[in-house]
């Protein structure tokens, strides 16, 4: 998600700084974990289930990446 240097360092230090972003990068790590299973078969998510989650998914990252703009 974080590709340059710049953006891994500002996410590094807003994860031990913002209880915030890191809760929401948290949730962004868990929704991608449920979808990767849901890919392989491990859990039976309807497909509403799976683009719910892909739907929030995305939102986090977006919010994510903005606060990684910001700093």
């Amino acid at each position: 998600m974080f590709e340059t240097d710049s953006q891994k360092s500002a996410a590094q230090a807003l994860m031990s700084s913002n209880v915030q972003f890191k809760q929401l990068y948290q949730r962004h790590q868990y929704l991608d974990k449920k979808l990767m299973d849901s890919d392989l078969g491990v859990n039976g998510f309807d497909d509403m289930t799976v683009q719910e989650l892909k739907r929030e998914k995305l939102a986090a990252k977006e919010r994510l990446m903005q606060w990684v703009g910001d700093s």
